[in-house]
């Protein structure tokens, strides 16, 4: 490669260190990097991650941030896919293993694009659920929202991680007096524990199941959807939603719905 190219490539991202990786199943992991001085995100936003491939050149994947904006690392949650070219190697990795990061966030995932409403719901299935981890750090959403609502829909029982830090968001010192705000949901469409939801989201949101189980009326007046995970469930979300007389947020239209693809 020319010297000016590599060069000039090189000065689009940093090298960070895996500080921390966890296996929560075979096919689910999270990991920690490092976070350079410059790097400045919104809660919602993803970043581009890369690898070196052994026959030369690179492999760079998108990620949403878990962490918080105010953390001094960086959090990413993943599916392994084993014939995927960069989580699969990266299930390999262990923590001192590096980790190209591109030194630009991106995206419009955030709640701040939703107008003023009484609830927020946040509905993902499987490692959608990772922008809101981040979102719910953010110590002005608490503010913004009487009642928030995180559904975390996944095929089984194993994949409902980070129940743990959910549970201990309630208690974070800078919004404890709005902890009992948050509501939290899990959905398990095979072999589900009894008394747990099971059914697809739309179906959920279609029976009125999920308002019923949340205790919350649903109305376009009061309730705002972040809606992100598998592409399928958004889309098909989206269009239960838009049947229930909820619309899309645009750039000059505030609405009632933002999404975001992601696994």
């Amino acid at each position: 490669m020319d010297a000016a190219l590599e060069a000039e490539i090189q000065q689009k991202y940093t090298v960070e260190t895996i500080t921390d990786m966890k296996r929560w199943t075979d096919k689910l992991i999270s990991f920690r990097l490092t976070r350079p001085d410059g790097f400045r995100f919104a809660a919602g936003q993803f970043a581009r991650l890369g690898l070196p491939l052994e026959s030369g050149g690179q492999v760079w994947r998108a990620y949403s941030m878990c962490s918080a904006e105010y953390d001094e690392f960086l959090d990413f949650y993943s599916i392994v896919m084993p014939e995927g070219q960069f989580s699969s190697r990266l299930a390999k990795l262990q923590p001192g293993a590096e980790v190209m990061l591109d030194k630009r966030a991106m995206g419009f995932f955030q709640a701040e694009r939703l107008p003023a409403g009484r609830d927020l719901w946040l509905i993902a299935t499987g490692t959608g659920i990772a922008p809101f981890l981040s979102i719910l750090k953010q110590p002005g959403e608490w503010q913004r929202f009487e009642r928030i609502v995180l559904a975390h829909c996944v095929r089984e029982a194993a994949e409902l991680s980070f129940q743990d830090e959910i549970a201990m968001l309630r208690d974070h010192p800078l919004w404890h007096e709005h902890g009992h705000k948050l509501q939290y949901l899990p959905v398990v469409t095979r072999n589900a524990p009894g008394g747990m939801l099971s059914q697809r989201v739309p179906a959920l949101l279609e029976s009125g199941e999920l308002a019923a189980r949340a205790g919350i009326e649903m109305s376009p007046e009061h309730s705002r959807f972040m809606l992100c995970g598998n592409p399928k469930m958004v889309e098909d979300t989206h269009r239960q939603l838009m049947k229930m007389g909820y619309r899309m947020t645009r750039q000059n239209a505030p609405g009632h719905i933002v999404l975001e693809n992601g696994w």
